[in-house]
């Protein structure tokens, strides 16, 4: 059996620059302040047209040129442009999937409404649970209704009808 040789073209590129750090997932690029005479660092995750990250970058000693990009300093940005687009992704989240929990004839129930952003138009799903955990009904809902413990029971004392 013979080995093959990996084709490397689809590996990450590593770039070790001064001004520009890469590990083939983030990049960093080191950039002129617009606004005054510093520098600046931007981070962007490959794939996305603007960076996740942009922040101040240290002066080099002559206090002219940026203080050059080092491993050390890569993983922190890298580290921190993570946590930016976490800290997003759960914001997003918690805007598109909301929830409460009403009583309805004696039963604790939870009502969850969750919308599907679309270009083409957003869909949501309205949907309660009994405290078991045991889905009880499930209804399109319009990505405008507004979630509360008032419009979740009186959906609930409705019968779970189809929402317009």
């Amino acid at each position: 059996m013979t080995d093959h040789i990996a084709n490397t073209s689809d590996a990450p590129e590593t770039i070790q620059e001064p001004r520009r750090w890469s590990d083939g997932r983030w990049t960093a690029q080191v950039i002129k302040n617009d606004d005054d005479d510093g520098w600046a660092v931007a981070m962007t995750l490959q794939g996305e047209a603007e960076p996740a990250l942009v922040g101040p970058w240290t002066m080099g000693r002559d206090k002219k040129n940026p203080k050059p990009l080092d491993v050390s300093a890569f993983n922190t940005l890298v580290k921190t442009a993570s946590e930016v687009i976490r800290r997003h992704e759960q914001q997003l989240h918690a805007q598109l999937n909301k929830n409460v929990a009403i009583t309805v004839q004696g039963q604790r129930l939870r009502v969850a409404l969750a919308i599907v952003p679309d270009e083409e138009g957003a869909t949501a799903t309205l949907s309660a649970q009994d405290d078991l955990g045991e889905e009880l009904a499930r209804a399109p809902a319009p990505p405008t209704f507004k979630l509360t413990v008032a419009s979740a029971t009186a959906w609930a004392e409705g019968g779970f009808e189809r929402l317009r």
